[in-house]
């Protein structure tokens, strides 16, 4: 029993490391999004991401940020629009 459990859960670990990660703008840009437009915000620019499949479309707006010494422009989050 004890090696059944465990299995599953090495099973699982994959699956819950990808749950914890944030989306980012690259990440989301990978899976296929496009940028459908771009808003100035005080929380930073806003960059609109549509991805998805025909059935079940998915917007998500996304918040960058840069400050004067920063290697590049990072995303703040990205959250699903509804």
């Amino acid at each position: 029993m004890k090696r059944v459990v465990l299995a599953l859960a090495v099973a699982l670990l994959p699956a819950l490391a990808h749950a914890e990660d944030k989306p980012t703008v690259t990440s989301l840009l990978k899976l296929g999004y496009d940028v459908v437009g771009v808003v100035p915000s005080p929380a930073g620019p806003g960059i609109l991401l549509e991805g998805g499949d025909e059935e079940s479309t998915i917007l998500m707006m996304c918040f960058v940020a840069e400050t004067k010494d920063s290697p590049d422009i990072s995303t703040q989050y990205c959250k699903p629009v509804r």
